[in-house]
């Protein structure tokens, strides 16, 4: 007959068991779920996007995220940001999102909203991002998608969106591509931009690492905007 153990034989891994006393195991989101079962690593390079977004917003006191899906990776951007209202048009993300928050020690809020209805009006936001949105968007409605976006940030506020490059498609998965309807070069989503922004910097991204590198090779792009343009 074995006995369970009450303790770790190293003393300070003690603290794995009162986490897992106080708030049970950690549950994968929806789509983190589906992406751990079909892909794993590439939940490491979701992770990474965020952790990305997490250092860009490091300083800011509220954040609004576009097009949260599970929010799995939201809460590395908890650790920097005070406050942060994650969005999301199903409402079936969102319902997930707040049965597994519910004792989270990083609290997010959450809200059903649809950001080509309009901005989100709860308060001005001082930053804004949105990852793998932006390719899902049809390009007749990029203009609402980015100026509601706009309309909900702060005159100094920043915004951070990530999307697959064109090229990337080529390799993307049949999953990715039913949805994708909008991935650009780097060059395309620069203009996008800087349409709305003074300030627009891009970057590359492939795997996990974020870089400066070649665009055209680059599997991901990320816009880091500020200094919102009048409109």
């Amino acid at each position: 007959m074995t006995c369970e153990k009450t303790s770790t034989v190293e003393p300070q891994y003690v603290a794995c068991l009162d986490i897992d006393e106080k708030y049970g195991r950690t549950e994968l989101g929806l789509m983190s779920n589906q992406v751990w079962h079909d892909d794993p690593r590439r939940l490491l390079f979701v992770l990474a996007r965020y952790k990305f977004v997490s250092k860009m917003l490091k300083g800011c006191q509220s954040a609004l995220e576009i097009g949260c899906a599970d929010a799995f990776g939201t809460r590395i951007i908890r650790q920097e940001v005070p406050y942060v209202l994650a969005t999301d048009f199903d409402p079936v993300f969102i319902q997930d999102c707040l049965r597994r928050e519910a004792i989270s020690p990083w609290p997010i809020s959450f809200l059903v909203h649809d950001i080509l209805s309009g901005p989100v009006k709860h308060v001005p936001f001082e930053a804004a991002f949105s990852l793998d949105v932006l390719e899902h968007i049809h390009p007749s409605s990029e203009d609402a998608f980015i100026r509601n976006i706009c309309d909900s940030l702060l005159p100094q506020g920043h915004l951070i969106v990530g999307s697959p490059s064109k090229e990337s498609q080529e390799y993307a998965s049949v999953i990715s591509k039913q949805g994708h309807i909008n991935c650009k070069t780097a060059e395309d989503m620069y203009r996008l931009f800087k349409k709305y922004f003074h300030n627009v910097l891009l970057f590359s991204m492939n795997d996990e690492m974020v870089h400066t590198g070649f665009s055209q090779l680059a599997h991901y792009l990320f816009v880091v905007c500020s200094g919102k343009k009048s409109h």
